[in-house]
């Protein structure tokens, strides 16, 4: 357990010595998946054999790579929002993906990650990808925008509302659109688009990105989007210009506080559609924008750990790197994501992808670096990002008043092996069960394959049951061979999904 910066502790021989509280950073990518990262690659047989990630390679192979780390869900909103709260987010019906005019999802009284690291001292940021709401439903986006990322604890923020492909296409700073003309004023809109103005439809000669479902509505540098936008031109932002808009603001952050313990949410947009890299990465990979995206996502976090390096950070900074949900190739826009694919499978063998209850709806790249105290080693335990914030409370002397999200410090630092026991997987309010070895999937009506995005959600008529030691890609469906083992499982998921005393430990 770590106490506040440069507070004073008396040792038995009465002598004092300072601690240090450390910086706590996480890196969070998007759409990421658990086959997108060379350092992976000798994990699996499958490998990411078309792309080279030299920078997030540096971090897992000098820290602690996991081998069965999860986020929550195969989506984002669901997934931050239990890295946040510390809860599961099929216990709020809301936690769903949002559309960029939702009200914020986060209620202003529940205790957060943030408010947390606030309480112990720290100055709390998030930059990048926010997705978890904003304002109470009817947002002025010309004023001062409330409640917000400031209202459930971040001291500093710097976002986008909601996902790179959904209006508003504009960054928010404490509350504010940066950059907006008083004179031209935004109007935000999820169900009718404003008279005059032009969408992929009615326009199409304005794109530059031809869309595949869904992302029809208002045209923005040449892309069309979810949703309706009017105004508000000045302040848009530039798609091949995020990667180096967010990451500065991350990098002024870390500068601007190193002198104090900070926590730093950075939420980086790659490799979510629209895949739009930086001239500077354009080709640099075979796979055309899917595979640049990452390659410049890479840079982004060797460039940032360069600078938690200049600033003489690294031996005092926890980092934490994750995606919030398994990969998609085509997930709305016509990119050659599936044509340029090649040899590389982003699931690296494991079945499914975003939106699915299969394995690699939820597990994802997973790796901790902190200089001179994780020892570099690859971990099987099984860990999830809903164990964030019982972690990180348990390394600044927090108390963790959370429901669902248990202490494993000394997993996510390499002391332990002893990770989770069992964990609910989620994919658009639908729930499964992992535990040890073993995955449940309860019956759900719906379709098998998401055809629009080419995905097996993992829905059927029967139960389904898996070893995953013996069956990683999920081929086999065990549960009419094992019923015992399914009857086990059943009961253990029945208990917790409907309900359980905190006290007894029932949780998984």
């Amino acid at each position: 357990m770590f106490l506040s910066c440069k507070q004073e502790t008396k040792t038995t021989d009465t002598t004092t010595m300072e601690v240090e509280k450390p910086n706590v950073v996480i890196l969070y990518l998007d759409d990421l998946g658990y086959g997108d990262l060379s350092s992976y690659g000798d994990l699996s047989s499958y490998g990411a054999t078309e792309l080279q990630t030299p920078h997030i390679d540096a971090l897992a192979k000098e820290g602690l790579r996991f081998t069965n780390g999860y986020a929550t869900s195969a989506t984002c909103t669901p997934s931050r929002y239990a890295i946040l709260t510390g809860s599961y987010p099929w216990r709020n019906k809301d936690a769903k993906i949002l559309p960029g005019t939702a009200p914020l999802l986060i209620s202003t009284e529940q205790q957060t990650l943030p408010k947390m690291f606030d309480a112990e001292g720290y100055h709390t940021a998030v930059v990048g990808k926010w997705h978890l709401g904003l304002g109470t439903g009817h947002v002025n986006w010309n004023e001062h925008i409330s409640p917000g990322p400031n209202e459930v604890g971040f001291d500093y923020s710097h976002i986008m509302a909601a996902t790179h492909d959904r209006v508003p296409t504009v960054y928010i700073e404490d509350g504010r659109v940066v950059g907006l003309d008083p004179n031209d004023p935004i109007e935000v809109s999820y169900s009718e688009n404003f008279k005059g103005e032009p969408t992929a439809i009615s326009n199409p000669e304005l794109l530059k990105m031809k869309w595949h479902h869904g992302h029809n509505n208002s045209v923005v540098n040449g892309i069309p989007r979810i949703g309706f936008m009017k105004g508000g031109e000045a302040a848009k932002w530039k798609d091949d210009q995020m990667a180096d808009h967010f990451l500065k603001k991350a990098q002024d952050y870390v500068k601007a506080h190193k002198n104090e313990p900070f926590f730093l949410y950075f939420g980086l947009q790659q490799p979510h559609v629209p895949r739009t890299p930086s001239p500077r990465f354009v080709g640099k990979s075979t796979m055309g924008p899917c595979g640049d995206v990452i390659l410049e996502a890479d840079w982004v976090i060797g460039e940032f750990m360069n600078t938690l390096k200049e600033e003489g950070l690294l031996e005092n900074t926890l980092v934490i790197f994750s995606s919030d949900n398994g990969p998609v190739l085509n997930d709305g826009y016509y990119d050659q994501a599936v044509e340029k694919i090649g040899k590389h499978d982003p699931n690296a063998g494991l079945k499914g992808g975003k939106y699915s209850l299969f394995e690699a709806g939820t597990r994802v790249p997973f790796i901790t670096y902190w200089k001179g105290r994780i020892q570099p080693k690859v971990s099987d335990a099984m860990v999830s990002q809903l164990d964030f914030y019982g972690s990180l409370a348990s390394l600044i002397g927090a108390e963790n008043n959370t429901l669902d999200s248990k202490d494993l410090l000394p997993v996510l630092l390499g002391d332990s092996k002893q990770g989770r026991e069992a964990l609910i997987m989620e994919a658009a309010s639908r729930t499964a069960l992992r535990k040890g070895k073993w995955v449940m999937i309860p019956p759900y009506n719906g379709l098998a394959i998401n055809k629009q995005v080419n995905i097996e959600l993992g829905n059927t008529s029967e139960y389904q049951l898996y070893n995953l030691f013996k069956d990683e890609g999920q081929k086999d469906n065990l549960a009419t061979l094992k019923p015992g083992k399914l009857k086990e499982m059943i009961e253990y998921y029945e208990r917790v999904i409907g309900g359980f005393d905190i006290s007894q430990g029932s949780n998984p």
